[in-house]
């Protein structure tokens, strides 16, 4: 088939490309911004894309359309697409219909960790022989790839809460109908589409409802979010992690780089590992627990993270200059902020954090969580807010609660100057956005360089 995706350079658009063109399929896509990585990991794979919506690029007319979430009516190749009544699906429908039917699919769910979770779960999976197949929001750091059909059965797939398509207002999630569910977390999120924490557990117990009753659900033990999901029925195997659950932790260094596993009070094994923080403990206890329901052992899998690459753009190493090191991570909602930092701070101890934001999800355009942010800052011994022209609040406000010194400005080479201009040998300078951030790492590298010669 000739299959033309709308959308194709979000990270799940572009990953289910990959997928169709490893099918044998030919694949074209368009988008608005075209731009590396995903555009050359895309041409990479024989896949070409077109720049803009203009219409004249479905003529002759592809077998099939997959329309991304991004999509609205309005959108020229939308309204083409429906006038002249061409074959069109939304990314989850096609996945589950062509892909996820046959496979035993395992589908990590969550407001935060989804892409790290997923991508241990796949790491462990392809390290003791599984070759499992994978769509991910993120360029697995193993593997080089966001996506890949793999060589069994087993399929891991990141279930994102948010809409399917224009036509489709469901969690994208609802589609994937998996055998093992990891349910990391689940708080509000997403405001555009979602008017309440209510709509989306409404959501979360969509995908509990499609879990068979051999199937396994995971989920972390007290957290009352997820436990009135559950409580609205559940009809498979349960099992918890945390305190007072089937799967604990117990940290063997304060930063969680080395922890013992224990299963129903016993120990199963002991991680030792390149990531720290709380968080990247409680993602591998969920990734080590769904491993365990195709049947690798915890032991295995706890060696199997001894070897794992993290996803980019999750507390990664962009660069240091003059002992000043520059961190980058898609940190933006309030919890994520305060769990990255969290996980930074217990690594690098008494040294200074400079910890720079840009708010721009669509979330934070509406001015949702941006009471918690401050407190969210609070392990940062310096704060650095960029004021996006796409968000109609002042972030200000957020730099008037923090109880550090707190900066904000609207031109991003002023704002990068004043971070370089502060920052000392030692220091680690924590950037946090879910977007390029204007290319601010480079930037920031380039000032210091300067600045240190």
């Amino acid at each position: 088939m000739h299959i033309h995706i709308l959308g194709i350079c979000g990270t799940f658009m572009g990953g289910a490309a990959i997928l169709a063109r490893q099918l044998g399929h030919t694949v074209t896509g368009c988008d608005a911004n075209v731009y590396p990585p995903m555009s050359t990991l895309l041409e990479s794979q024989g896949i070409e894309i077109i720049q803009g919506y203009d219409p004249s690029q479905l003529n002759p007319a592809p077998d099939l359309v997959v329309v991304g979430n991004a999509m609205s009516r309005g959108n020229p190749c939308v309204e083409y697409v429906l006038n002249n009544n061409l074959r069109y699906t939304s990314g989850p429908q096609w996945l589950q219909e062509i892909l996820l039917h046959d496979r035993w699919v395992l589908a990590v769910a969550g407001t935060h960790g989804k892409t790290t979770t997923a991508s241990m779960l796949a790491w462990i999976l392809e390290d003791c022989g599984y070759q499992p197949g994978f769509l991910v929001g993120g360029v697995l750091g193993n593997f080089g790839v966001s996506a890949r059909l793999g060589e069994s059965m087993f399929f891991v797939v990141e279930a994102d809460e948010y809409d399917s398509a224009f036509f489709d207002k469901r969690s994208k999630f609802v589609h994937y109908r998996p055998r093992t569910l990891v349910m990391n977390n689940l708080e509000f999120d997403h405001a555009d589409i979602f008017d309440d924490l209510k709509a989306i557990q409404r959501q979360f117990h969509h995908l509990v409802r499609t879990v068979p009753g051999n199937g396994r659900i995971l989920a972390p033990k007290n957290v009352d979010n997820i436990q009135q999901t559950l409580d609205m029925g559940c009809w498979s195997e349960l099992e918890y992690t945390g305190e007072d659950g089937h799967w604990q932790a117990l940290k063997l260094v304060a930063d969680g780089s080395q922890f013992e596993v224990f299963l129903e009070g016993e120990l199963a094994g002991v991680v030792s590992w390149d990531l720290v923080g709380d968080h990247n403990v409680s993602n591998a206890m969920m990734a080590i627990a769904a491993a365990r329901h195709v049947g690798v052992t915890a032991d295995l899998a706890c060696e199997s993270l001894a070897t794992f690459i993290n996803t980019k753009r999750r507390l990664e190493l962009k660069g240091e200059v003059n002992g000043i090191k520059v961190y980058d991570d898609f940190a933006h909602h309030p919890t994520a902020v305060e769990l990255t930092l969290g996980g930074l701070r217990a690594k690098v101890e008494n040294e200074r954090i400079l910890a720079v934001l840009e708010p721009r999800s669509n979330t934070m355009k509406l001015g949702v969580h941006k009471q918690d942010l401050a407190p969210a800052l609070q392990a940062a011994d310096e704060v650095y807010i960029f004021q996006p022209d796409t968000i109609p609040w002042s972030v200000e406000e957020i730099a008037s609660a923090c109880s550090q010194p707190a900066t904000t400005d609207c031109d991003l080479t002023a704002l990068v100057a004043k971070i370089a201009a502060s920052a000392k040998p030692g220091d680690n300078i924590l950037v946090m956005s879910n977007g390029g951030f204007g290319g601010i790492h480079d930037k920031l590298l380039a000032a210091l360089a300067e600045k240190s010669e």
